[in-house]
C-alpha cells in the first residue's frame, strides 16, 4: 500500500506557503483603505493552519525522496489542493463568487490559463487583483519545477529527453527539486523585477506594472482590466511581447547562461524553431492586416506581434478583439494556441519540441520508404531519439486529440454551441486563456457558462497543465497494483 505521508507533507508545506502569500494582498488592501484586508487575513490564517497541521501530521513518514507512485500523486494532488485554498478570497471578498466560480478562477490562475469569470476588474480592490497575479506567478514557477524535475522522471510526454539536462546531480527527486527550484527562482524573480521596471518606465502605474509583470513572466494573462492589455498600447505592447517570449524559453538555458555557458541560448534548436515560428506567423498576419484592413504597417506589425506571441506562449492577453479580423486570423489563432512555447518554461500547450520530434520521425519514415535498405534514425539536438521518447510523444499527441474531442463533446452536452465547446476545450487543455466566439472570446469571459461546463473546464485546465498523462496514470489499474 502506498505511503501517503510524504505526499501529504509536501502538499501541507505548499498550502502553508500559499497561506503566507495571502499576507501580501492583505497589506495591499490595508494600504488602499477599502476595508477588505480582513478577508485575506482570515483566509491566510485558515490556509496556513491547515497546511501546517497537515505537514506536521505527515512529517514522521518523510524520507529522502519519493517513489514514482508518490510523485504521480504529489504532482496531481498539489494542483487539486492549492486552487481549493486559493479560491477562499474570491468566496468571501468583494467578488463574493460561488464556489464553482471561485475554484475556476483559482484553477485558472495556478495553471496560468488566464480564463476568468470576473467582470468589473477595473473596480476591484487591489488585494484581489494582486491575489490573481500572485496565483499565476506562483503557478508559473511551480510548473517550471514540475517540468524540469517530475515530468522527466515520470517519462511523461517525451519529457525524459530533458532528464538531468543542465543539472548533473541525479539524486532523489525531492533534493533535486530543491536544487533546481533555488536556481530557477532567482532568474524568475529577476525577470519579473526587470519586466515591472520596464512597464513602469513606459507609463504603467506601479501597481499595474507589478501585477502585469507577474502575469507576463508566468505567461498567465490575468490583467487588472476587463479590456485586458487593450488598456495599454504602443511601446508597452512591444515590451510585453519581448517578456512573453523570454518567459516561453527554457529556464534551464538561463541557468546555463548565468553559469558561463553563453552559447546555450543561441544553439538550442527548440529556441531557434520557436523564434522562427513566431517571426513567420507575425509577418503573415501583419501582411494580411495591411492588405485586408486599413492598418498602418506599424500598427499591423505591433498588433500581430503582441497577440500572436500572447497566444502561442499561452499568456492569453488580448490588446484587440481579433474576432473582428475575419475567419482567417481566427482560425490561425486557434491553431497557434495548440503549438505552445518551449519545454521547461512557463508556457503551456503541446510545446515546440514535440512537433520537432514528430517531424523528425516523419522525415525518417519518408527516407526509409525511399531507401528501404538504408539505416536511418530520427535525431534531435544532435542526438539520436530513443524509441521510448518517440512512443511517449506519439502517445501524448493521441491523448491530446482524444481529450480535446471528449471535452468538447462533454461541453456540447451541457448546451454550449459548437464554437464555444471546441474552443473552450482547446483553451483549457492548452492553458491559453480566451476562447473563440462572442461569449468566451477575447472580448468576453467565462462567467456566462453553466456550472457543469465550468467544472469540466477546471478539470481540463488541470489535465492540460500537467501534460495529460501525469493525471491519466492515476486512473489505471496498473498504477495501484503493488
Amino acid at each position: 500500500m502506498t505511503d501517503m505521508r510524504p505526499v501529504g507533507y509536501v502538499i501541507g508545506l505548499l498550502v502553508a506557503i500559499l497561506g503566507a502569500t495571502m499576507m501580501l494582498p492583505m497589506l495591499a488592501d490595508f494600504i488602499e483603505g477599502r476595508g477588505e484586508w480582513p478577508v485575506f487575513l482570515g483566509s491566510g490564517v485558515i490556509t496556513m493552519l491547515t497546511g501546517v497541521i497537515l505537514s506536521i501530521s505527515c512529517s514522521n513518514g518523510v524520507g529522502e525522496g519519493l517513489t514514482i507512485r508518490q510523485t504521480f500523486l504529489l504532482t496531481t494532488g498539489v494542483w487539486v489542493a492549492l486552487p481549493f485554498f486559493g479560491a477562499i478570497p474570491f468566496l468571501f471578498g468583494e467578488t463574493e463568487l460561488r464556489f464553482v466560480d471561485a475554484y475556476f478562477e483559482a484553477m485558472s490562475g495556478l495553471t496560468t490559463t488566464g480564463s476568468t469569470v470576473i467582470s468589473g476588474l477595473d473596480n476591484l480592490p487591489q488585494g484581489l487583483l494582486l491575489w490573481r497575479g500572485l496565483l499565476q506567478w506562483l503557478g508559473g514557477i511551480g510548473i517550471i519545477v514540475v517540468a524540469m524535475v517530475f515530468l522527466p522522471e515520470l517519462r511523461v510526454g517525451g519529457m525524459q529527453i530533458f532528464r538531468s539536462e543542465g543539472f548533473e546531480t541525479m539524486g532523489k527527486i525531492l533534493p533535486r527539486a530543491q536544487e533546481i527550484a533555488g536556481q530557477i527562482s532567482l532568474i524568475y524573480v529577476f525577470l519579473t523585477f526587470v519586466c515591472a521596471l520596464v512597464y513602469a518606465g513606459l507609463g504603467m502605474g506601479f501597481f499595474d506594472a507589478v501585477v502585469h509583470a507577474m502575469t507576463t513572466i508566468a505567461t498567465g494573462g490575468f490583467s487588472n482590466y476587463d479590456t485586458s492589455f487593450g488598456s495599454f498600447s504602443g511601446p508597452t505592447e512591444y515590451a510585453a511581447a519581448v517578456f512573453m517570449i523570454l518567459a516561453a524559453l527554457p529556464f534551464v538555458r538561463y541557468v546555463q547562461f548565468a553559469n558561463g555557458n553563453t552559447n546555450s541560448l543561441w544553439q538550442d534548436s527548440q529556441i531557434q524553431t520557436f523564434l522562427a515560428t513566431i517571426l513567420v506567423l507575425v509577418v503573415v498576419m501583419a501582411v494580411f492586416l495591411t492588405v485586408v484592413f486599413p492598418h498602418h504597417w506599424e500598427q499591423a506589425f505591433r498588433e500581430s506581434l503582441f497577440n500572436i506571441t500572447s497566444i502561442i506562449s499561452g499568456t492569453g492577453y488580448a490588446s484587440v478583439d481579433y474576432m473582428t479580423w475575419g475567419s482567417f486570423p481566427v482560425m490561425l489563432f486557434f491553431l497557434i494556441g495548440l503549438i505552445g512555447g518551449c519545454a521547461g518554461s512557463t508556457a503551456c500547450s503541446i510545446k515546440i519540441f514535440r512537433y520537432q520530434l514528430l517531424f523528425a520521425s516523419i522525415k525518417t519514415q519518408i527516407r526509409r520508404i525511399r531507401s528501404p535498405h538504408g539505416v536511418f534514425a530520427p535525431r534531435y539536438g544532435g542526438r539520436t531519439i530513443g524509441t521510448d521518447v518517440l512512443t511517449s510523444v506519439m502517445s501524448f499527441f493521441m491523448f491530446f486529440v482524444l481529450s480535446l474531442g471528449v471535452l468538447a463533446w462533454a461541453l456540447a452536452l451541457t448546451g454550449l454551441d459548437f464554437i464555444t465547446s471546441v474552443s473552450g476545450a482547446a483553451t483549457a487543455l492548452a492553458n491559453v486563456g480566451p476562447g473563440l466566439g462572442s461569449q468566451i472570446g477575447p472580448a468576453g469571459n467565462f462567467a456566462g457558462l453553466n456550472d457543469t461546463a465550468k467544472w469540466l473546464l477546471s478539470v481540463g485546465m488541470l489535465v492540460g497543465r500537467l501534460e495529460l498523462l501525469a493525471v491519466y496514470a492515476l486512473f489505471t489499474v496498473q498504477f495501484w497494483r503493488n
